[in-house]
């Protein structure tokens, strides 16, 4: 995800790095929007004619031969939470009656995506602030409670997209912190993502070499924990054709999905120029790109023999947006991977591209979402 105050230059950028919507795997994560408040009229250009829906069958997770799978299950990203620069900027805080919600409409999983460079000193040390700790540990605890897993990651330390040697110490040194703070929680309950969506100047000429000594941290009090690792250009699906996974049997591999560009983030005025309202999801083009993408995916799998779960997926609630087919994509895209033997996770709760909105989910919409037939 993005802070709202991100460059819409680099976003443009990105975009076309990736290879924007058109590029199988490429991904630009929603931007904290909180408000779906007034939006432009829908364009009278919707996508190509619409192709009958494929039938995608959940199947069992994927069984690895190299390293472990985690049980994600159904799963829900708590968005706009604790990744803005302070919990509350980017729409409501979490209250710990959410977990209890969240575990009554069926899902297993949370990922927590914490903004921890925004509670840090900047200098050596490197101090996390005690009373952020304190509750981003206190969150767990709630989730947990409820009886959800927790994927607890380190989000929008955007400095690393930009100057990544000069943060390097920096990023390590907050997660031997983290991993010291949760050392005696449940390994399988709780699992790290080391760094959400590496981008820029973070790429495959570093990345490896910078992930290394914050997971020899995490390894130093945490030996069997589960740690989720994601690739360059944002973690989109091409990413895995070049990942470096280290030699560790108990990391993850992850990716984050956004296709098509146009249909997920129509209406997003965080990119420029924002992609028109209208779009539709459900051309024979869309579904293509889909079964691109899962024969990527399927490709690693059998090549590494590493799982693979996908972190995040969505489409933009804003107004002008028809539930039908957010409805439609959210279906679809969880229904596809699980017919691979991948999970995912839905992008998100209640305060960006809601699942729930207000005191309800949306309507439909939680039914809508599949996991695979197992969780491991």
């Amino acid at each position: 995800m993005r802070n709202p105050g991100f460059s819409s230059l680099l976003v443009l950028a990105l975009v076309a790095c990736s290879g924007g919507a058109s590029a199988g795997g490429s991904v630009v994560s929603p931007t904290p929007a909180p408000s779906a408040s007034a939006s432009p009229s829908p364009s009278p250009s919707p996508s190509a004619t619409a192709s009958p829906t494929p039938s995608y069958t959940p199947v069992a997770a994927f069984r690895p031969t190299t390293g472990i799978s985690i049980p994600v299950g159904k799963c829900v990203n708590m968005g706009n939470h604790l990744e803005p620069p302070n919990e509350g900027d980017w729409g409501r805080a979490i209250v710990d009656g959410d977990f209890a919600i969240i575990k009554a409409a069926g899902f297993d999983t949370i990922r927590l995506p914490v903004r921890w460079s925004a509670h840090a000193l900047a200098v050596a040390p490197y101090t996390i602030d005690a009373a952020w700790m304190a509750r981003v540990r206190h969150v767990v605890d709630a989730a947990r409670a409820a009886g959800l897993n927790v994927m607890l990651n380190l989000h929008h330390y955007e400095e690393m997209a930009t100057a990544p040697a000069a943060h390097a110490t920096r990023f390590a040194e907050l997660w031997k912190q983290i991993a010291a703070e949760f050392a005696g929680y449940p390994v399988a309950s709780l699992w790290f993502e080391l760094m959400n969506e590496p981008n820029g100047a973070l790429n495959d000429s570093n990345l490896a070499g910078i992930l290394a000594p914050a997971l020899a941290y995490v390894r130093a009090t945490n030996p069997t924990r589960p740690v989720i690792v994601g690739g360059q250009n944002w973690s989109g699906v091409n990413s895995l054709a070049t990942l470096a996974i280290p030699a560790d049997p108990y990391v993850v591999p992850t990716i984050h999905t956004y296709d098509p560009f146009n249909f997920t983030h129509q209406g997003a005025t965080w990119v420029t120029p924002t992609p028109p309202l209208g779009r539709t999801f459900g051309s024979a083009a869309d579904y293509a790109e889909l079964d691109a993408n899962l024969q990527k995916v399927r490709d690693f799998m059998t090549r590494t023999g590493r799982s693979v779960f996908v972190g995040e997926y969505g489409a933009n609630d804003v107004s002008g947006v028809p539930v039908s087919e957010r409805i439609k994509y959210y279906g679809t895209i969880s229904a596809a991977y699980a017919s691979i033997g991948v999970q995912s996770c839905a992008w998100a709760y209640t305060n960006t591209f809601r699942l729930r909105d207000g005191g309800a989910w949306v309507p439909g919409m939680v039914e809508a979402i599949r996991t695979t037939t197992t969780l491991q």
